[in-house]
This record gives structure tokens, C-alpha cells and sequence, in this order.
């Protein structure tokens, strides 16, 4: 497994958010995460990065517990592990090129530029945004925002992509671009991903398979097609937008009970 996720507890003030996670992600799939607000989806990713750590249980990527890991290990497996964050979160005053290979500029001690700068342009040139490495932030649409974020995430060749809601924000039209793109660098690059997400359509798109969280943990798992199908009324009530999940056998249209 390139992710294992092993009984994950986690509680802010009393308040419990991850309530005995289990997940297992394999090398080269795309596991796409849904479930309400607030039941602990992104709370999930920070541990995978390290960002936080658990009260409970246990994390191995690539088979490495994090849990016995010190700084210098952990970053190891950062490296491997690139991030697409809800809001894009790039930096208003560098440009586009700046914000793509922030990342090994930073983490190299001589950082050699005109290495970096074809990197960047190969990143650039997989979200289909080649030419445009001199331009700001401020002069970005939603959309291109997110692929230049996108672009900097597999800039540095990773392993691993965690996406947390990669098409929020976005109009139908540039959200299915995004879709396209995860979908393309699946096949192109054979990336391990995680995806976050509230939108269905994207999930049916993008995912190998797809995992419902419900109140702290994995409620259930399986591919689109079996989740599309699902009758349990969690799965159900959430897929289709609804304030109910389906009628079961004791239960009429006018919701009225019928006993044995």
C-alpha cells in the first residue's frame, strides 16, 4: 500500500473530528474522499503530510510509520508528496514561474535556476498554461489559478498528490477542465492521489475508487459504480443531495411504518 491509515483518532478541544479511520490507498489509484462539512476529510490529509499528528493510531506511506519518524525523516516523505489546497493558496507577490518552483527553490541549499525554470515549463506545459511563467497572481482567472497550483504541485516529480477540493469556486466548465487534468495526469504520470471533494460529478470522473466519511470515519468504500448504486441511506442521502435517504422495506412514500 503507498497509504495506510490505521484506527485515526483525533480530537480539537474535546471535540472529536476523526473517530477511527482505516484507509488503504494503493500505488497508482486515485481514492476520491466525500462526505459532509466538518466530518474530517482535510483533517485526514494534514496527517498524512505530518502536519498534524495523531492522538490515536497510525499512518504508513510507503510503508514507513510516521509516528517513528524524526524532521529530517518526515521531510523525506513530504518530498514525495504534493499538495493542490482549496483556494490554490499562491503567492500574490511572485509570479506565476516563482510560484511553480517555490518549492525546490526553497528546499535547495544552491539552487540552480536554470534547472528549475525547465521544470517549471514542463509543469506548465501538462496543465496546458505554457508562456505564461511572468505573469502575477492578480492577473489569473479561478481557473488558472488552480492549474498553476496544480503545476506546482507535481513540479517536483511526486509520488504522492493530495487534492482538497480542487474545483471549489470554480463554473462547471473550468471544474471539468480540472476533472480532465487529474484524470490526464493519472494515466500520463501515474501519480498516487487522494481527492477531497464535495462535487459528485467530479468524483464519478476522476476516481478509481471513492470513500465516504461519515462522523470521523470510513463508512464505506467501493468503485463510482458501486457507490453510485449503493441503497445504504448515509451513502444515499448524500450522493443525490437529498434531506433523506431511500424509502427502505417498512417504510411507505407518505412515510408511514409497516411492522412484521
Amino acid at each position: 500500500m503507498m497509504i495506510d491509515i490505521k484506527n485515526l483518532h483525533k480530537s480539537f478541544n474535546s471535540h472529536k473530528v476523526l473517530n477511527g479511520v482505516d484507509l488503504q490507498l494503493e500505488k497508482g489509484t486515485t481514492l476520491v474522499v466525500i462526505g459532509r462539512s466538518g466530518c474530517g476529510k482535510s483533517v485526514m490529509l494534514k496527517h498524512i503530510v505530518g502536519i498534524l499528528k495523531p492522538d490515536e493510531g497510525e499512518i504508513l506511506v510507503d510503508g514507513m510509520p510516521l509516528s517513528l519518524m524524526d524532521d529530517i525523516k518526515l521531510n523525506g516523505i513530504r518530498n514525495k508528496i504534493g499538495l493542490v489546497f482549496q483556494g490554490g493558496a499562491l503567492f500574490d507577490s511572485l509570479n506565476v514561474a516563482e510560484n511553480v518552483g517555490f518549492r525546490m527553490i526553497e528546499h535547495s541549499e544552491k539552487p540552480d535556476y536554470e534547472a528549475i525554470n525547465v521544470k517549471v515549463k514542463e509543469a506548465l506545459k501538462l496543465v496546458d498554461l505554457s508562456g505564461i511563467e511572468k505573469l502575477m497572481p492578480a492577473e489569473l482567472s479561478g481557473g488558472m489559478k488552480k492549474r498553476v497550483s496544480l503545476a506546482r504541485a507535481i513540479c517536483t516529480n511526486p509520488e504522492i498528490i493530495l487534492y482538497d477540493e480542487p474545483t471549489t469556486g470554480l463554473d462547471p466548465i473550468n471544474a471539468d477542465g480540472i476533472n480532465d487534468l487529474i484524470r490526464s495526469l493519472h494515466d500520463k504520470i501515474k501519480v498516487t492521489a487522494i481527492v477531497v471533494t464535495h462535487d459528485m460529478k467530479s468524483a464519478y470522473k476522476i476516481a478509481d475508487r471513492i470513500a465516504m466519511m461519515y462522523q470521523g470515519r470510513i463508512i464505506t468504500q467501493g468503485t463510482p459504480e458501486e457507490i453510485q448504486a449503493s441503497k445504504d441511506p448515509v451513502v444515499y442521502q448524500f450522493i443525490n443531495g437529498l434531506a433523506k435517504g431511500p424509502i427502505t422495506e417498512t417504510e411507505d412514500v407518505f412515510g408511514a411504518k409497516s411492522f412484521p
